[in-house]
């Protein structure tokens, strides 16, 4: 297959949760509803942001046939569908297929620490069993695994591999990968920790993969627009700019609690965390409502800030 061509905000959706603390899809259904509308280019639910490992296998394929319910043809929808090894990705990469996703994101699986070349194969592995797009995401934080540059250049050569997310602090890495011109999408995590956001746009990236733009989706559209011009480039250093402290206050608690949190705060479909992660209240909640007031983000997006959101 001829290979999708990704640009712009990819945003990590959050799962929404009922009362009950099963999946909200009237949730799911309001969010992909907004991200439309405020220039993301494509979602991926269940990532590390949707809590994809606290979800039950179950869960896990009813929010693919759920979500795709609302699938259009001006977002793509892609799945988080690392499973726990090898036959259990291809299996949760071909259920999305079958259901009409646009495409799947896998990481190394978790816990098992692997080689780096057993981890090469896994990605290959499943490409070549996938039907749909793959995207890999090289995050050692959450699984050791740190691909290098040699390997993510190697992967890029499978004509079924699309994207590839960065989440190290290694902009020379992002140069290497953007200088061999793999034909794939180059993007990075939001994380202003790790500052990869600029570097990536001034090197040739295509956008970000983000959980940020659950809060501020069209900022992080602009951000992510790729340069063509000195315009865009000066549109993403602004927006990056102003933007810092809402960068800064998701990545305040381990993803998603920060932007889970205030999502809730503020009004929009989030639902409780899966235990055991905690919710942020008080002040550390309280910093990410100061910021959507500074931002102005209440007015431009709706959002409310109601007093009795910050419990004591």
């Amino acid at each position: 297959m001829s290979k999708m061509k990704l640009a712009g905000s990819f945003v990590a959706l959050i799962t929404p949760f009922n009362r009950d603390g099963g999946p909200d899809f009237e949730g799911f259904r309001t969010l992909l509803q907004f991200h439309r509308q405020h220039g993301t280019s494509a979602v991926l639910i269940m990532g590390s942001t949707g809590e994809v490992s606290m979800l039950s296998p179950e869960e896990r394929h009813q929010i693919v046939r759920e979500t795709l319910k609302h699938k259009t043809d001006d977002m793509k929808l892609f799945y988080g569908c690392t499973g726990a090894n090898t036959q259990a990705t291809i299996d949760y990469v071909a259920q999305a297929a079958a259901e009409g996703a646009d495409g799947a994101i896998i990481a190394a699986p978790a816990y098992i620490c692997a080689p780096n070349a057993d981890i090469v194969r896994f990605f290959l592995d499943v490409a070549d069993a996938a039907t749909i797009p793959i995207g890999i995401y090289n995050n050692p934080p959450r699984v050791q695994t740190d691909l290098t540059a040699q390997e993510i250049l190697r992967l890029a050569e499978h004509p079924n591999i699309v994207v590839n997310k960065e989440s190290t602090t290694r902009s020379g890495q992002v140069a290497q990968v953007a200088a061999g011109r793999p034909d794939m999408a180059l993007m990075c995590c939001c994380s202003p920790n790790l500052g990869l956001v600029v570097p990536t746009m001034a090197l040739g990236g295509h956008g970000t993969a983000n959980m940020t733009g659950n809060l501020i989706p069209e900022e992080m559209a602009v951000i992510s627009t790729p340069w063509r011009d000195d315009g865009d480039a000066e549109r993403c250093r602004e927006a990056y700019l102003r933007n810092l402290p809402m960068l800064h206050f998701a990545y305040s608690a381990i993803n998603p609690v920060a932007v889970k949190s205030l999502m809730r705060a503020i009004g929009m479909p989030a639902g409780e965390l899966r235990r055991p992660l905690q919710p942020l209240e008080g002040q550390a909640l309280q910093a990410g409502l100061d910021v959507v007031r500074e931002l102005g983000l209440d007015k431009k997006y709706g959002y409310s800030l109601k007093p009795s959101a910050v419990a004591a």
